[in-house]
Protein backbone atom coordinates (compact mmCIF):
# COMPACT_ATOMS: atom_id res chain seq x y z
CA UNK A 1 0.00 0.00 0.00
CA UNK A 2 1.19 3.36 -0.62
CA UNK A 3 1.47 6.49 1.19
CA UNK A 4 0.01 9.86 0.35
CA UNK A 5 1.54 13.28 0.98
CA UNK A 6 -1.13 15.24 -0.20
CA UNK A 7 -4.30 15.44 1.24
CA UNK A 8 -7.37 14.33 -0.61
CA UNK A 9 -10.00 16.61 -1.67
CA UNK A 10 -13.63 14.99 -1.91
CA UNK A 11 -14.58 15.38 -5.13
CA UNK A 12 -18.89 16.49 -5.90
CA UNK A 13 -18.87 14.91 -9.29
CA UNK A 14 -19.05 11.40 -8.78
CA UNK A 15 -20.74 10.34 -5.67
CA UNK A 16 -19.20 8.12 -3.12
CA UNK A 17 -21.40 5.55 -3.53
CA UNK A 18 -21.08 5.20 -7.34
CA UNK A 19 -17.38 4.79 -6.20
CA UNK A 20 -17.86 2.29 -4.25
CA UNK A 21 -20.13 0.64 -6.94
CA UNK A 22 -17.41 0.90 -9.41
CA UNK A 23 -14.80 -0.57 -7.20
CA UNK A 24 -16.87 -3.32 -6.70
CA UNK A 25 -17.43 -4.06 -9.81
CA UNK A 26 -13.93 -4.39 -10.86
CA UNK A 27 -11.28 -7.78 -10.45
CA UNK A 28 -9.55 -8.21 -6.39
CA UNK A 29 -10.57 -8.13 -3.34
CA UNK A 30 -11.93 -4.67 -2.09
CA UNK A 31 -9.60 -3.78 1.09
CA UNK A 32 -11.63 -1.81 4.14
CA UNK A 33 -10.52 -0.53 7.22
CA UNK A 34 -11.62 0.95 10.28
CA UNK A 35 -11.78 4.10 11.37
CA UNK A 36 -13.55 6.11 14.78
CA UNK A 37 -13.03 9.76 13.65
CA UNK A 38 -11.95 11.93 11.22
CA UNK A 39 -8.12 11.64 11.15
CA UNK A 40 -8.71 7.70 11.63
CA UNK A 41 -10.29 8.12 8.81
CA UNK A 42 -7.47 10.35 7.03
CA UNK A 43 -4.72 7.66 7.93
CA UNK A 44 -6.68 4.79 6.16
CA UNK A 45 -7.33 6.55 3.15
CA UNK A 46 -3.33 7.44 3.24
CA UNK A 47 -2.27 3.57 3.77
CA UNK A 48 -3.99 3.22 0.33
CA UNK A 49 -7.03 1.29 1.51
CA UNK A 50 -10.41 1.25 -0.96
CA UNK A 51 -12.65 2.62 1.58
CA UNK A 52 -13.26 3.69 5.63
CA UNK A 53 -15.28 1.57 8.19
CA UNK A 54 -17.27 3.65 10.16
CA UNK A 55 -16.80 1.13 12.65
CA UNK A 56 -19.22 0.65 15.60
CA UNK A 57 -17.01 -0.79 17.71
CA UNK A 58 -14.16 1.75 17.21
CA UNK A 59 -16.71 4.75 17.88
CA UNK A 60 -18.31 3.46 20.73
CA UNK A 61 -14.83 2.84 22.27
CA UNK A 62 -13.59 6.21 21.33
CA UNK A 63 -17.22 7.26 23.79
CA UNK A 64 -15.60 4.86 26.51
CA UNK A 65 -18.64 2.74 25.98
CA UNK A 66 -19.40 -0.94 24.88
CA UNK A 67 -20.67 -1.76 21.72
CA UNK A 68 -24.08 -2.63 22.64
CA UNK A 69 -26.61 0.15 21.29
CA UNK A 70 -25.86 2.57 23.78
CA UNK A 71 -24.85 5.39 21.43
CA UNK A 72 -27.68 6.86 19.38
CA UNK A 73 -28.34 6.79 16.02
CA UNK A 74 -27.57 10.03 15.40
CA UNK A 75 -23.92 10.28 17.22
CA UNK A 76 -23.07 7.20 15.11
CA UNK A 77 -23.90 9.45 12.03
CA UNK A 78 -21.62 12.52 13.10
CA UNK A 79 -18.77 10.67 13.40
CA UNK A 80 -19.33 8.88 10.24
CA UNK A 81 -19.95 12.41 8.79
CA UNK A 82 -17.02 13.86 9.97
CA UNK A 83 -14.93 10.85 8.48
CA UNK A 84 -16.27 11.60 5.34
CA UNK A 85 -15.77 15.05 5.09
CA UNK A 86 -12.50 14.95 5.81
CA UNK A 87 -11.45 11.91 3.05
CA UNK A 88 -11.82 11.03 -0.69
CA UNK A 89 -12.89 7.77 -0.30
CA UNK A 90 -15.94 5.86 0.23
CA UNK A 91 -17.36 5.28 3.78
CA UNK A 92 -19.12 2.22 4.58
CA UNK A 93 -21.12 2.99 8.06
CA UNK A 94 -22.08 0.13 10.60
CA UNK A 95 -25.45 0.55 11.80
CA UNK A 96 -25.63 -2.19 14.19
CA UNK A 97 -29.59 -3.62 13.81
CA UNK A 98 -30.58 -0.47 12.32
CA UNK A 99 -31.12 1.46 15.12
CA UNK A 100 -35.04 -0.13 15.77
CA UNK A 101 -37.45 -1.98 13.80
CA UNK A 102 -38.16 -1.21 10.05
CA UNK A 103 -39.66 2.15 10.57
CA UNK A 104 -36.32 3.31 12.36
CA UNK A 105 -34.05 1.68 9.90
CA UNK A 106 -36.32 4.22 7.04
CA UNK A 107 -34.89 6.89 9.05
CA UNK A 108 -31.70 5.65 9.00
CA UNK A 109 -30.84 5.17 5.60
CA UNK A 110 -31.95 8.89 4.84
CA UNK A 111 -29.83 10.09 8.11
CA UNK A 112 -26.33 8.59 6.49
CA UNK A 113 -27.83 9.05 2.86
CA UNK A 114 -27.75 12.71 3.78
CA UNK A 115 -24.27 12.67 5.55
CA UNK A 116 -22.62 11.40 1.68
CA UNK A 117 -22.04 7.89 3.34
CA UNK A 118 -21.66 5.38 0.23
CA UNK A 119 -22.98 2.46 2.38
CA UNK A 120 -24.56 0.78 5.59
CA UNK A 121 -24.34 -2.18 7.31
CA UNK A 122 -27.32 -3.57 9.32
CA UNK A 123 -26.80 -6.70 10.95
CA UNK A 124 -29.70 -9.36 12.49
CA UNK A 125 -28.71 -9.43 16.60
CA UNK A 126 -31.96 -7.53 17.98
CA UNK A 127 -32.07 -4.24 19.91
CA UNK A 128 -30.01 -3.67 21.94
CA UNK A 129 -27.18 -5.70 19.95
CA UNK A 130 -23.74 -6.75 21.56
CA UNK A 131 -20.83 -7.20 19.77
CA UNK A 132 -20.30 -10.26 18.14
CA UNK A 133 -17.04 -11.34 20.54
CA UNK A 134 -18.05 -10.35 23.62
CA UNK A 135 -18.51 -13.42 25.44
CA UNK A 136 -21.06 -14.26 28.41
CA UNK A 137 -23.88 -11.86 27.18
CA UNK A 138 -27.06 -13.29 26.19
CA UNK A 139 -27.51 -13.13 22.14
CA UNK A 140 -30.78 -13.23 20.52
CA UNK A 141 -31.25 -12.53 16.82
CA UNK A 142 -34.35 -11.19 15.14
CA UNK A 143 -36.75 -13.61 13.19
CA UNK A 144 -35.70 -13.89 9.39
CA UNK A 145 -38.73 -12.43 7.94
CA UNK A 146 -38.50 -10.01 10.32
CA UNK A 147 -34.81 -8.71 9.19
CA UNK A 148 -35.68 -9.09 5.41
CA UNK A 149 -38.43 -6.66 6.02
CA UNK A 150 -35.51 -4.27 7.18
CA UNK A 151 -33.97 -4.69 4.37
CA UNK A 152 -36.59 -3.91 2.14
CA UNK A 153 -37.10 -1.13 3.75
CA UNK A 154 -33.65 0.03 3.72
CA UNK A 155 -34.08 -0.21 -0.27
CA UNK A 156 -37.36 1.58 -0.26
CA UNK A 157 -36.01 4.77 1.26
CA UNK A 158 -32.71 5.10 -0.77
CA UNK A 159 -32.40 7.66 -3.02
CA UNK A 160 -29.22 7.45 -4.90
CA UNK A 161 -29.73 3.99 -6.61
CA UNK A 162 -26.06 3.44 -5.49
CA UNK A 163 -26.73 3.45 -2.50
CA UNK A 164 -25.15 0.47 -0.82
CA UNK A 165 -27.14 -2.30 1.86
CA UNK A 166 -25.21 -4.32 3.36
CA UNK A 167 -27.04 -7.61 5.38
CA UNK A 168 -25.27 -9.27 8.24
CA UNK A 169 -26.24 -12.33 9.81
CA UNK A 170 -24.72 -13.32 13.20
CA UNK A 171 -26.29 -16.91 12.91
CA UNK A 172 -22.68 -18.59 12.99
CA UNK A 173 -21.80 -15.89 16.13
CA UNK A 174 -25.45 -17.11 17.66
CA UNK A 175 -24.27 -21.21 17.24
CA UNK A 176 -27.08 -21.58 15.33
CA UNK A 177 -25.44 -23.63 12.36
CA UNK A 178 -24.46 -23.34 9.13
CA UNK A 179 -28.07 -24.07 7.42
CA UNK A 180 -29.36 -21.68 8.97
CA UNK A 181 -26.89 -18.68 8.73
CA UNK A 182 -27.02 -19.56 4.56
CA UNK A 183 -30.98 -19.43 4.43
CA UNK A 184 -31.27 -16.07 6.73
CA UNK A 185 -28.36 -14.51 4.24
CA UNK A 186 -30.45 -16.14 1.06
CA UNK A 187 -33.47 -14.75 2.62
CA UNK A 188 -31.57 -11.05 3.43
CA UNK A 189 -30.40 -11.35 -0.97
CA UNK A 190 -33.54 -11.79 -1.77
CA UNK A 191 -35.05 -9.02 0.29
CA UNK A 192 -32.60 -6.86 -1.76
CA UNK A 193 -28.90 -6.60 0.04
CA UNK A 194 -26.51 -5.43 -2.62
CA UNK A 195 -23.74 -7.79 -0.35
CA UNK A 196 -24.11 -10.09 2.71
CA UNK A 197 -21.50 -10.05 5.15
CA UNK A 198 -21.13 -13.49 7.43
CA UNK A 199 -19.48 -13.73 10.50
CA UNK A 200 -17.98 -16.25 12.86
CA UNK A 201 -16.30 -16.87 16.14
CA UNK A 202 -14.59 -19.79 15.17
CA UNK A 203 -10.41 -19.75 15.47
CA UNK A 204 -10.14 -21.29 12.16
CA UNK A 205 -11.40 -20.43 8.68
CA UNK A 206 -13.25 -23.49 8.19
CA UNK A 207 -16.18 -22.35 8.98
CA UNK A 208 -16.61 -19.36 6.49
CA UNK A 209 -14.86 -20.52 3.96
CA UNK A 210 -17.30 -23.32 4.15
CA UNK A 211 -19.99 -20.67 3.69
CA UNK A 212 -18.47 -19.58 0.53
CA UNK A 213 -18.32 -22.80 -0.97
CA UNK A 214 -21.81 -23.43 -0.40
CA UNK A 215 -22.84 -19.55 -1.27
CA UNK A 216 -21.52 -19.85 -4.77
CA UNK A 217 -23.65 -23.44 -5.10
CA UNK A 218 -26.80 -21.33 -3.70
CA UNK A 219 -25.73 -19.07 -7.36
CA UNK A 220 -27.78 -15.74 -5.46
CA UNK A 221 -25.28 -13.06 -7.50
CA UNK A 222 -24.95 -11.28 -4.13
CA UNK A 223 -21.42 -10.55 -3.48
CA UNK A 224 -19.86 -11.76 0.42
CA UNK A 225 -18.31 -9.57 2.77
CA UNK A 226 -15.60 -11.04 5.69
CA UNK A 227 -13.91 -9.24 8.88
CA UNK A 228 -10.69 -11.38 9.52
CA UNK A 229 -10.66 -9.98 13.25
CA UNK A 230 -9.32 -13.63 14.50
CA UNK A 231 -7.67 -15.28 11.35
CA UNK A 232 -5.37 -12.83 11.08
CA UNK A 233 -2.83 -15.45 9.06
CA UNK A 234 -5.84 -15.63 5.94
CA UNK A 235 -4.74 -12.94 3.75
CA UNK A 236 -7.47 -10.57 1.50
CA UNK A 237 -6.41 -12.44 -1.75
CA UNK A 238 -6.97 -16.30 -0.13
CA UNK A 239 -10.27 -14.76 1.13
CA UNK A 240 -10.98 -13.54 -2.37
CA UNK A 241 -10.40 -16.59 -3.87
CA UNK A 242 -12.78 -18.73 -1.63
CA UNK A 243 -15.17 -15.83 -3.23
CA UNK A 244 -15.14 -13.07 -0.48
CA UNK A 245 -15.49 -9.65 -2.65
CA UNK A 246 -14.85 -7.55 0.52
CA UNK A 247 -12.19 -8.08 3.68
CA UNK A 248 -12.95 -5.50 6.28
CA UNK A 249 -10.25 -4.60 8.97
CA UNK A 250 -13.06 -3.38 11.48
CA UNK A 251 -10.90 -2.26 14.89
CA UNK A 252 -6.87 -2.35 14.53
CA UNK A 253 -6.46 1.27 14.13
CA UNK A 254 -8.54 1.54 17.59
CA UNK A 255 -6.28 -1.06 19.35
CA UNK A 256 -2.97 0.21 17.70
CA UNK A 257 -3.71 3.51 19.24
CA UNK A 258 -4.66 2.35 22.76
CA UNK A 259 -1.09 0.44 22.68
CA UNK A 260 0.46 3.48 21.56
CA UNK A 261 -1.02 5.97 24.31
CA UNK A 262 -0.63 3.45 26.82
CA UNK A 263 2.93 3.60 26.35
CA UNK A 264 4.00 7.18 25.77
CA UNK A 265 1.37 8.24 28.52
CA UNK A 266 2.83 5.61 30.79
CA UNK A 267 6.81 6.82 29.83
CA UNK A 268 5.75 10.55 30.70
CA UNK A 269 4.17 9.63 34.45
CA UNK A 270 7.10 7.50 35.29
CA UNK A 271 9.98 10.15 33.76
CA UNK A 272 7.98 13.22 34.53
CA UNK A 273 9.14 14.93 31.28
CA UNK A 274 7.35 15.45 27.81
CA UNK A 275 11.34 14.28 25.92
CA UNK A 276 9.91 10.12 27.69
CA UNK A 277 7.41 10.50 24.74
CA UNK A 278 10.16 11.31 22.02
CA UNK A 279 10.51 7.81 20.66
CA UNK A 280 6.76 6.91 20.26
CA UNK A 281 5.29 9.70 18.81
CA UNK A 282 5.18 11.69 15.28
CA UNK A 283 6.16 15.43 15.05
CA UNK A 284 3.82 18.45 15.29
CA UNK A 285 4.44 19.02 12.02
CA UNK A 286 3.18 15.59 10.53
CA UNK A 287 0.03 16.17 12.93
CA UNK A 288 -0.29 19.68 10.59
CA UNK A 289 0.23 18.36 7.51
CA UNK A 290 -2.44 15.43 7.98
CA UNK A 291 -5.56 18.25 9.20
CA UNK A 292 -4.21 20.14 6.89
CA UNK A 293 -2.87 23.28 8.35
CA UNK A 294 -0.46 23.94 4.90
CA UNK A 295 -4.08 23.96 3.18
CA UNK A 296 -5.33 26.65 5.74
CA UNK A 297 -2.43 28.94 4.88
CA UNK A 298 -3.31 28.90 1.15
CA UNK A 299 -6.63 29.48 2.14
CA UNK A 300 -5.86 32.85 4.57
CA UNK A 301 -3.69 33.94 1.34
CA UNK A 302 -6.45 33.72 -0.86
CA UNK A 303 -9.47 34.96 0.93
CA UNK A 304 -8.46 37.17 3.98
CA UNK A 305 -8.55 40.70 3.44
CA UNK A 306 -5.27 42.84 2.19
CA UNK A 307 -3.11 44.00 5.02
CA UNK A 308 -3.05 41.25 7.03
CA UNK A 309 0.40 40.09 6.08
CA UNK A 310 2.38 37.55 8.57
CA UNK A 311 4.20 39.17 10.71
CA UNK A 312 7.20 37.31 13.19
CA UNK A 313 10.05 38.64 14.80
CA UNK A 314 13.61 37.48 15.23
CA UNK A 315 15.16 38.34 18.64
CA UNK A 316 18.98 39.36 18.53
CA UNK A 317 20.11 38.08 21.56
CA UNK A 318 23.96 36.23 21.85
CA UNK A 319 25.56 39.16 23.83
CA UNK A 320 26.56 38.58 27.43
CA UNK A 321 25.07 41.43 30.01
CA UNK A 322 28.50 42.31 31.30
CA UNK A 323 28.68 45.48 30.73
CA UNK A 324 25.73 45.51 33.36
CA UNK A 325 28.18 45.25 35.66
CA UNK A 326 28.57 41.87 38.00
CA UNK A 327 24.62 41.48 38.26
CA UNK A 328 24.96 39.99 34.30
CA UNK A 329 28.09 38.34 33.93
CA UNK A 330 26.87 35.23 33.71
CA UNK A 331 24.07 35.61 31.53
CA UNK A 332 22.73 36.87 28.20
CA UNK A 333 21.82 40.24 28.59
CA UNK A 334 18.37 39.72 27.08
CA UNK A 335 17.88 37.17 30.20
CA UNK A 336 18.15 39.92 32.74
CA UNK A 337 15.55 40.28 35.58
CA UNK A 338 13.49 43.35 35.93
CA UNK A 339 11.02 42.87 38.46
CA UNK A 340 10.35 39.18 38.47
CA UNK A 341 10.60 38.95 34.43
CA UNK A 342 13.37 38.99 32.05
CA UNK A 343 13.54 41.04 28.76
CA UNK A 344 12.90 38.68 26.84
CA UNK A 345 9.26 37.89 28.55
CA UNK A 346 8.55 41.26 28.24
CA UNK A 347 9.66 41.41 24.58
CA UNK A 348 7.92 38.52 24.21
CA UNK A 349 4.63 39.70 26.08
CA UNK A 350 4.74 43.00 24.17
CA UNK A 351 5.50 41.06 20.53
CA UNK A 352 2.39 38.82 21.66
CA UNK A 353 -0.27 41.52 22.22
CA UNK A 354 0.06 42.98 18.56
CA UNK A 355 -0.60 39.23 17.67
CA UNK A 356 3.25 37.89 16.61
CA UNK A 357 3.32 35.39 17.71
CA UNK A 358 6.09 34.04 15.56
CA UNK A 359 9.46 34.61 17.46
CA UNK A 360 13.07 33.47 16.26
CA UNK A 361 15.92 34.33 18.98
CA UNK A 362 19.24 33.80 18.31
CA UNK A 363 21.52 33.16 21.01
CA UNK A 364 25.16 33.17 21.90
CA UNK A 365 26.25 33.70 24.89
CA UNK A 366 24.78 31.07 27.96
CA UNK A 367 22.69 30.11 25.31
CA UNK A 368 21.00 27.10 27.28
CA UNK A 369 20.12 29.91 29.64
CA UNK A 370 17.73 31.49 27.01
CA UNK A 371 14.56 28.49 27.19
CA UNK A 372 11.49 30.08 27.07
CA UNK A 373 8.72 28.33 25.68
CA UNK A 374 7.29 28.57 21.87
CA UNK A 375 10.27 30.22 20.27
CA UNK A 376 12.39 28.98 17.76
CA UNK A 377 15.91 29.36 18.62
CA UNK A 378 18.95 29.74 16.37
CA UNK A 379 22.68 29.54 17.89
CA UNK A 380 25.54 32.22 17.00
CA UNK A 381 28.49 30.16 18.47
CA UNK A 382 30.90 32.91 17.12
CA UNK A 383 29.43 35.35 19.33
CA UNK A 384 32.61 36.61 20.44
CA UNK A 385 34.48 37.44 17.50
CA UNK A 386 31.20 38.17 15.28
CA UNK A 387 28.31 40.60 15.35
CA UNK A 388 25.19 41.49 15.33
CA UNK A 389 25.11 41.32 11.13
CA UNK A 390 25.93 37.05 11.68
CA UNK A 391 23.78 37.05 14.42
CA UNK A 392 21.08 37.96 11.52
CA UNK A 393 22.95 35.57 8.92
CA UNK A 394 21.87 32.87 11.40
CA UNK A 395 17.97 33.16 11.26
CA UNK A 396 18.23 34.19 7.06
CA UNK A 397 15.63 31.18 6.72
CA UNK A 398 13.14 33.48 9.39
CA UNK A 399 13.69 35.86 6.95
CA UNK A 400 12.59 35.20 3.53
CA UNK A 401 9.92 33.01 2.31
CA UNK A 402 9.62 30.60 -0.15
CA UNK A 403 8.59 31.69 -3.68
CA UNK A 404 4.51 31.40 -4.13
CA UNK A 405 2.38 31.42 -6.90
CA UNK A 406 0.00 33.83 -5.22
CA UNK A 407 1.78 37.01 -5.16
CA UNK A 408 -0.91 38.75 -2.95
CA UNK A 409 0.68 36.50 0.10
CA UNK A 410 3.48 38.38 1.48
CA UNK A 411 5.54 38.21 5.04
CA UNK A 412 7.10 40.86 6.95
CA UNK A 413 9.59 40.32 9.51
CA UNK A 414 10.76 42.54 12.63
CA UNK A 415 14.08 42.51 13.55
CA UNK A 416 15.05 43.42 16.99
CA UNK A 417 17.68 43.67 19.15
CA UNK A 418 17.53 41.71 23.05
CA UNK A 419 18.36 44.30 25.23
CA UNK A 420 15.67 46.45 24.72
CA UNK A 421 12.21 46.93 26.04
CA UNK A 422 9.40 49.38 24.27
CA UNK A 423 5.43 50.11 23.99
CA UNK A 424 3.27 48.13 21.77
CA UNK A 425 2.03 51.53 19.74
CA UNK A 426 5.90 51.24 18.23
CA UNK A 427 5.48 48.11 16.94
CA UNK A 428 2.25 48.63 15.45
CA UNK A 429 3.04 51.49 13.88
CA UNK A 430 6.51 50.20 12.33
CA UNK A 431 4.80 46.73 10.86
CA UNK A 432 2.08 48.80 9.33
CA UNK A 433 4.59 50.99 7.53
CA UNK A 434 4.25 51.56 3.83
CA UNK A 435 8.22 50.41 2.86
CA UNK A 436 10.19 47.51 2.20
CA UNK A 437 13.22 48.36 4.69
CA UNK A 438 11.65 50.72 7.74
CA UNK A 439 13.84 51.70 11.01
CA UNK A 440 12.35 52.92 14.06
CA UNK A 441 14.03 56.48 15.44
CA UNK A 442 13.10 58.58 18.01
CA UNK A 443 13.17 61.84 17.37
CA UNK A 444 13.64 62.56 21.14
CA UNK A 445 17.20 64.20 20.38
CA UNK A 446 15.99 66.96 17.64
CA UNK A 447 15.51 69.23 20.92
CA UNK A 448 19.25 70.80 21.78
CA UNK A 449 18.27 69.95 25.61
CA UNK A 450 18.08 65.99 25.31
CA UNK A 451 21.83 66.87 22.26
CA UNK A 452 23.33 68.11 25.39
CA UNK A 453 22.21 65.11 27.87
CA UNK A 454 23.53 62.65 25.30
CA UNK A 455 26.64 64.31 24.55
CA UNK A 456 29.84 62.35 25.36
CA UNK A 457 27.79 58.77 25.64
CA UNK A 458 29.42 56.17 23.79
CA UNK A 459 28.23 54.09 21.64
CA UNK A 460 25.24 56.40 20.13
CA UNK A 461 23.06 54.44 17.23
CA UNK A 462 22.81 57.90 15.14
CA UNK A 463 20.43 58.84 12.06
CA UNK A 464 20.39 61.54 9.15
CA UNK A 465 17.62 61.49 6.98
CA UNK A 466 18.04 62.87 3.78
CA UNK A 467 16.17 65.72 4.62
CA UNK A 468 15.90 67.29 7.79
CA UNK A 469 12.55 67.38 9.72
CA UNK A 470 10.49 70.55 10.78
CA UNK A 471 12.34 72.38 12.70
CA UNK A 472 10.11 74.18 16.15
CA UNK A 473 8.09 72.74 18.83
CA UNK A 474 4.91 72.02 16.93
CA UNK A 475 4.85 70.38 13.46
CA UNK A 476 2.68 68.00 11.42
CA UNK A 477 3.75 64.70 10.48
CA UNK A 478 4.34 63.61 6.80
CA UNK A 479 2.22 60.95 5.27
CA UNK A 480 5.53 59.91 3.02
CA UNK A 481 8.51 58.18 5.70
CA UNK A 482 11.53 59.90 5.29
CA UNK A 483 14.11 58.24 3.74
CA UNK A 484 17.65 57.61 5.95
CA UNK A 485 20.62 59.08 4.36
CA UNK A 486 23.52 57.96 7.35
CA UNK A 487 22.88 55.15 10.03
CA UNK A 488 25.89 54.50 12.63
CA UNK A 489 27.69 56.11 15.60
CA UNK A 490 30.52 58.23 14.05
CA UNK A 491 27.88 60.00 12.60
CA UNK A 492 28.41 63.95 14.77
CA UNK A 493 25.75 64.56 17.38
CA UNK A 494 25.12 67.79 15.78
CA UNK A 495 24.17 66.14 12.51
CA UNK A 496 22.00 64.13 14.09
CA UNK A 497 18.24 64.13 13.09
CA UNK A 498 17.51 61.10 15.52
CA UNK A 499 18.41 57.87 17.51
CA UNK A 500 17.91 54.33 16.02
CA UNK A 501 15.86 52.36 18.34
CA UNK A 502 17.43 49.45 17.26
CA UNK A 503 14.39 47.85 15.82
CA UNK A 504 13.95 46.98 11.82
CA UNK A 505 10.94 45.67 10.00
CA UNK A 506 11.12 44.28 6.23
CA UNK A 507 9.11 42.89 4.15
CA UNK A 508 10.47 39.54 1.64
CA UNK A 509 12.06 41.60 -1.03
CA UNK A 510 13.66 44.02 1.56
CA UNK A 511 15.21 41.37 4.01
CA UNK A 512 16.53 39.67 0.40
CA UNK A 513 17.98 42.97 -0.69
CA UNK A 514 19.48 43.19 2.98
CA UNK A 515 20.91 39.78 2.55
CA UNK A 516 22.48 40.55 -0.69
CA UNK A 517 24.30 43.10 0.12
CA UNK A 518 25.98 41.58 3.30
CA UNK A 519 26.81 38.24 1.71
CA UNK A 520 28.45 40.30 -0.96
CA UNK A 521 30.37 42.00 1.49
CA UNK A 522 31.18 38.64 3.20
CA UNK A 523 32.65 37.02 -0.26
CA UNK A 524 34.52 40.46 -1.24
CA UNK A 525 35.71 41.99 1.52
CA UNK A 526 36.58 39.76 3.71
CA UNK A 527 39.57 41.38 6.58
CA UNK A 528 38.60 44.74 4.73
CA UNK A 529 37.05 47.40 6.58
CA UNK A 530 33.10 47.29 6.07
CA UNK A 531 31.51 50.73 7.13
CA UNK A 532 32.00 51.43 10.74
CA UNK A 533 33.44 47.57 11.23
CA UNK A 534 36.85 46.28 10.88
CA UNK A 535 35.68 43.40 9.24
CA UNK A 536 32.13 41.88 7.56
CA UNK A 537 32.18 39.69 10.19
CA UNK A 538 32.10 42.08 12.93
CA UNK A 539 29.28 43.97 11.38
CA UNK A 540 26.78 45.58 13.38
CA UNK A 541 23.25 45.65 12.23
CA UNK A 542 23.53 49.05 11.13
CA UNK A 543 26.71 48.80 9.21
CA UNK A 544 24.26 46.36 6.73
CA UNK A 545 21.50 49.30 6.93
CA UNK A 546 23.85 51.68 5.55
CA UNK A 547 25.19 49.56 2.86
CA UNK A 548 22.15 48.98 1.86
CA UNK A 549 21.43 52.83 1.03
CA UNK A 550 24.91 53.32 0.04
CA UNK A 551 24.36 49.98 -2.51
CA UNK A 552 22.90 51.52 -5.74
CA UNK A 553 21.77 48.80 -7.70
CA UNK A 554 19.35 47.32 -4.11
CA UNK A 555 16.91 49.55 -5.94
CA UNK A 556 15.53 50.00 -2.14
CA UNK A 557 15.56 53.44 -0.18
CA UNK A 558 15.81 52.65 4.18
CA UNK A 559 12.70 54.34 5.47
CA UNK A 560 12.44 56.01 9.06
CA UNK A 561 9.47 55.91 11.21
CA UNK A 562 9.57 58.41 14.33
CA UNK A 563 8.18 58.23 17.40
CA UNK A 564 8.90 60.83 20.90
CA UNK A 565 10.24 58.64 23.73
CA UNK A 566 8.41 55.04 24.26
CA UNK A 567 11.31 53.10 24.72
CA UNK A 568 14.38 52.34 26.64
CA UNK A 569 18.13 50.47 25.93
CA UNK A 570 19.82 48.10 28.45
CA UNK A 571 23.46 49.16 28.17
CA UNK A 572 24.68 49.94 31.01
CA UNK A 573 24.17 49.68 34.84
CA UNK A 574 22.38 52.95 34.78
CA UNK A 575 19.99 52.15 32.07
CA UNK A 576 19.57 48.64 34.08
CA UNK A 577 18.28 51.12 36.99
CA UNK A 578 16.47 53.12 35.26
CA UNK A 579 14.90 50.52 33.78
CA UNK A 580 13.87 48.77 36.76
CA UNK A 581 12.14 52.06 37.48
CA UNK A 582 10.14 52.02 34.79
CA UNK A 583 8.56 49.00 34.35
CA UNK A 584 5.59 47.11 36.09
CA UNK A 585 6.05 43.90 38.13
Amino acid sequence: MSSSKTRVTPSSNVSKAKKLRERLAKPGPVLVAGAHHGLSGVLVERAGFDAIWASGFEISASFAVPDANILTMGENVAVAEAIDRVTGIPVIADCDNGFGNAINVIRTVQAYERAGIAAICMEDNIFPKRCSFYSGVKRELESAEEFAGKIRAAKDAQRDEDFTIIARTEALIAGWGMDEALDRARRYAQAGADLCLIHSKSKKPDEVLAFAKAWKELATGVPLVYVPTIYKDTTAEELHEAGFKVVIYANHALRSSIKAMRTTLGNIAKQHKAAAADADIVSLEEVYELVGVNLMKDQEGAFLPAGGERVNAIVLAAGSGKAVGPIGAEIPKAMLDLKGKSILERQVATLNAVNIKDIAVVRGFKAEKINLPNLKYYENTEYETTGEAISLLKAAAELTAPAKKDATEQRRSLVLYGDILFDRALVEKLITADADIAILVDRTLATESTKAELEGRPRLDLVQLATAPQAGPRAISSEELPTVKKIGQQIPLTDAHAEFVGMIMMTDVGARKLLEVYQRALETGAGKRFQEAADPKRAALTDIVQALVEAKDAGIEVKAVETFKGWMEVDTFEDYQRAWAAVKG
